[in-house]
């Protein structure tokens, strides 16, 4: 479906929810419907959140933020609180904004768990003490950490998780350690939902996997030209490899470059197959838990005339 056709199906008097694997041109697409409709572009993508990573999270670069109004991108510094529920509570008064006539916001990101929560409900889990989440990353830093974590893990719960996900396994692990109650249980009781699926347009940019792998190899080499190495090199000296924030995808293959532990070459290749490996993930998550959200074709809407996909960095 060409674009402007495709425009044209969505009302522009509802929210707009777009998910899709990196460098699949969601960000494009949202663009494109703030340009032709009007409305706020929102982030829902958990490593766009961080004011450290604009090109390594493939945030939207200025000329793109002046074509339309953007939220919700680069607005945690490292170190602050970083959950979904967390990122819920400051979606809540956009939508609140737009209930009493403000403008129409454009959700769009790669974050499944966010996107879902929002559509979905999410469960009331008390916070966790920080000596927990000092205890887990510790946990995480042994070489036995993970494994460790998952076998402790109540089994409803160890069957729903991203196994090889550190940073879910974690807030499983931390969840269980400061409640008593695993995670699965506590999602059992989930409330309502701040945007039901009836109440906005939910788009999923679905991507062949060799068409984006070629993307994603390609974006990742240009923006280590892009200054990726300079976001490096300024997060070195606080390098945390277990922290939120140090998630983002090809940080850690730069990071070990800057250190001397491998060449640039090596690790643009280990950054472009880590990020293969999280659209993999990605697009695995989709198809389990967005089988009801309407499907575009990532090749369609690459071709179409509009705001391009930027040559800028490997993140969602």
């Amino acid at each position: 479906m060409p674009l402007q056709d495709l425009i044209a199906t969505v009302s522009p008097r509802s929210p707009v929810l777009i998910a899709g694997p990196t460098a699949s041109g969601k960000s494009a697409l949202a663009l494109a419907l703030a340009q032709a409709q009007g409305g706020v572009i929102v982030n829902a993508d958990a490593l766009q959140l961080w004011s450290c990573w604009r090109v390594i999270s493939a945030r939207p670069d200025p000329a793109d933020e002046a074509r339309a109004p953007h939220l919700l991108y680069g607005c945690l510094a490292p170190g602050d609180e970083a959950s979904v529920g967390h990122w819920l509570r400051l979606v809540a008064p956009i939508l609140d904004a737009f209930r009493a006539g403000g403008p129409r916001p454009i959700l769009v990101g790669g974050t499944g768990l966010y996107l879902s929560a929002l559509t979905e409900g999410l469960a009331r889990i008390p916070p966790v003490p920080a000596a927990i989440r000092a205890e887990a990353t510790a946990l995480l830093a042994l070489g036995t950490g993970l494994s460790t974590m998952l076998h402790m893990l109540d089994a409803p719960t160890r069957a729903r998780l991203d196994t090889r996900n550190p940073m879910r396994v974690s807030r499983a692990w931390e969840v269980l350690r400061a409640t008593g109650r695993g995670l699965a249980d506590w999602q059992a009781d989930t409330g309502p939902a701040l945007l039901p699926p009836a109440a906005c347009t939910r788009l999923q940019v679905v991507a062949d996997r060799d068409w984006l792998a070629h993307r994603i190899d390609r974006r990742f080499a240009q923006m280590v030209g892009a200054g990726a190495l300079d976001e490096a090199r300024a997060a070195l000296p606080g390098w945390d490899p277990v922290a939120p924030w140090a998630k983002a995808i090809g940080a850690p293959e730069l990071i070990a470059h800057l250190r001397g532990e491998t060449d640039l070459a090596t690790a643009v290749a280990l950054g472009q197959a880590a990020t293969r490996q999280y659209a993999k993930r990605q697009r695995s998550w989709f198809r389990a838990r967005m089988r009801d959200w309407h499907p575009l074709d990532a090749q369609a809407l690459a071709a179409a005339p509009g705001p391009g996909d930027r040559p800028a960095a490997a993140g969602p």
